[in-house]
């Protein structure tokens, strides 16, 4: 499946609900979010906005809860709110793996004022990159950094920042980032895009020694060895076996500073 056919489908428009006592518009963005039950999918991405209608500053406390079947990544968004201006705050929304498809709420609330945000539950689409949206685990995490930035579907070396993972240990290898599969999984390529921009080349700034392994019942197989790279994109092809986990145990980068991970993925052959 193409990539393009598991982004979300963002709708343009807000719902709004208008708080008269406050004063306070409040809205969220796209409608219906969508999610897929996996954890680390590119999904469920709301925006939350409140905008103060009236003429003075004022402070204004936003409530967020939802549904059972949903984990939310905040319960509250407060801020000061200048006249006439809109100020937002992200929303991520996560199911647990194997939750049904159906529509679920959030319910945003300033004072007596509500807004119902529908959620909408998809299946979990076919992939040919095994690794999109599984459970990611590294050896360590920069707090700039979230650690399903390396398999959420994002290879653009230009959204560094926005996407993609790197380690917390400035000039200490090696690091590993990989997946963990809930079912054996038949792997045979891995593909790793490291950072490579203009601004930041991969010969400057990509990871140059990795080794890429498999596991299976426990132990841990080095299924390809890399020296000396300079390129951002990087196949390591190997016999397809089904596998419990893939990582990279990254020894060097080229700055020798950070391992940098735009996206990793993996693939039956």
């Amino acid at each position: 499946m193409k990539r393009a056919a598991l982004l979300l489908l963002l709708a343009p428009a807000a719902l709004v609900a208008t708080s008269n006592n406050n004063q306070i518009d409040i809205s969220a963005t796209p409608q219906p979010v969508e999610v897929v039950p996996l954890p680390c999918f590119p999904s469920g991405k709301l925006t939350l906005g409140m905008t103060n209608t009236g003429h003075k500053a004022t402070v204004a406390d936003m409530r967020v809860s939802g549904d059972a079947e949903l984990t939310l990544s905040r319960h509250q968004f407060s801020s000061y709110l200048p006249a006439g201006q809109l100020v937002k705050a992200p929303l991520e929304i996560t199911v647990p793996r194997g939750t049904a498809p159906a529509t679920h709420t959030v319910d945003l609330s300033v004072g007596r004022d509500h807004l119902k945000v529908p959620v909408a539950i998809l299946p979990v689409p076919a992939r040919d990159n095994v690794l999109l949206g599984e459970q990611a685990v590294a050896s360590s995490t920069n707090g700039n950094m979230r650690l399903c930035g390396g398999v959420d579907g994002n290879a653009d070396s230009a959204q560094w920042g926005a996407s993609g993972w790197h380690d917390n240990t400035k000039g200490v290898f090696p690091d590993t980032y990989g997946v963990d599969f809930v079912a054996s999984t038949s792997v045979g390529r891995v593909v790793l895009q490291t950072l490579d921009s203009t601004t930041y080349p991969a010969a400057v700034m990509g990871i140059r020694d990795f080794d890429v392994q498999v596991r299976v019942g426990g132990t841990w197989t080095t299924v390809g060895e890399i020296r000396g790279n300079v390129e951002g994109r990087v196949t390591v092809s190997f016999d397809p076996r089904p596998v419990d986990a893939v990582q990279l145990v990254i020894r060097d980068s080229n700055d020798h500073g950070y391992s940098r991970i735009v996206e990793l993925e993996g693939y039956a052959d």
